[in-house]
């Protein structure tokens, strides 16, 4: 039986969900689970509903429109397998465990390709039969080396891009191509120690707790909105490279989770913030 999740962002009135689930019930579609939020403040409401039947789907977004506020926004998307392209570096760990977690079926998504700037990485995305492109930067500009990169993953036609340690910052002529569509892991818990060498700056500071932000990419260093984040405790015996050992499990951890999350359509972009149902 088809299964599709449909997403509703509009202002708040009185009889919303009555309203919605009506429409459903009108076209013998099975709601398997439904959550709401209101942003009180804003006078916003967000209502995620994973249906199940036969779906005629131009008739029921028309039906539906016709029952929310005009200011609306909403879409109905498959429940199934999403396809992503990853872009790396020469970190292997965040990249490792999104492929074994693939491989075994805890995420459930299609790497298509991998797309990095050094070629370190092809070995490991070999044992997984995941096709490997090394563009490297050297002797380009930014502008040509993202063109280079751009071409190759329009190839694919991915839903998401994942920076699995990703480590150049993407040009907001990039980033545009994929608008609240690219996922990053930042080695830190957002917004402390932004930029390079975060665990440097933590260990400097002193810090008791080291973590991992996974948030979108946007056009402000690492200040895109937040999907996941986690911590672990740390003392001072740990020196720098202590903290960055131990903030990698942390960093994949985290990376795996978000991206399951919007994978299952959990997180709602709102603002220079998330929703996570």
């Amino acid at each position: 039986m088809p299964r599709k999740i449909l997403m509703i962002d509009c202002a708040d009135e009185y009889g919303l969900i009555a309203r919605v689930t009506g429409v459903c019930f009108q076209h013998r579609l099975n709601i398997i689970k439904n959550n709401e939020f209101v942003d009180n403040q804003q006078g916003r409401f967000f209502m995620r509903t994973e249906l199940e039947g036969e779906f005629d789907e131009t008739k029921l977004l028309k039906e539906l429109a016709e029952v929310l506020p005009k200011q609306n926004h909403m879409k109905l998307v498959d429940a199934g397998r999403k396809r992503i392209v990853v872009l790396a570096t020469k970190e292997a760990h965040c990249l490792g465990d999104l492929l074994m977690k693939t491989y075994y079926g805890a995420l459930d998504v299609e790497i298509a390709a991998i797309v990095a700037n050094y070629d370190t990485l092809a070995p490991l995305a070999a044992k997984f039969e995941v096709p490997f492109h090394h563009v490297s930067h050297q002797g380009l500009d930014r502008s040509a080396h993202e063109r280079a990169m751009l071409e190759i993953i329009a190839g694919y036609q991915p839903e998401y891009l994942v920076l699995a340690k990703y480590m150049r910052v993407l040009t907001p002529e990039f980033v545009e191509q994929y608008p609240n569509k690219i996922i990053n892991i930042h080695h830190s818990f957002l917004p402390a120690f932004i930029g390079a060498n975060p665990y440097r700056q933590a260990w400097e500071r002193g810090v008791k707790i080291i973590g991992a932000t996974a948030h979108f990419v946007n056009n402000c260093l690492d200040e895109g909105p937040i999907i996941k984040q986690d911590v672990i405790p740390v003392d001072h015996s740990y020196s720098a490279a202590d903290m960055a050992k131990a903030g990698r499990d942390v960093e994949k951890s985290v990376l795996s989770r978000a991206l399951a999350l919007v994978l299952n359509e959990q997180v709602v972009v709102y603002g220079n913030k998330t929703l996570v149902f």
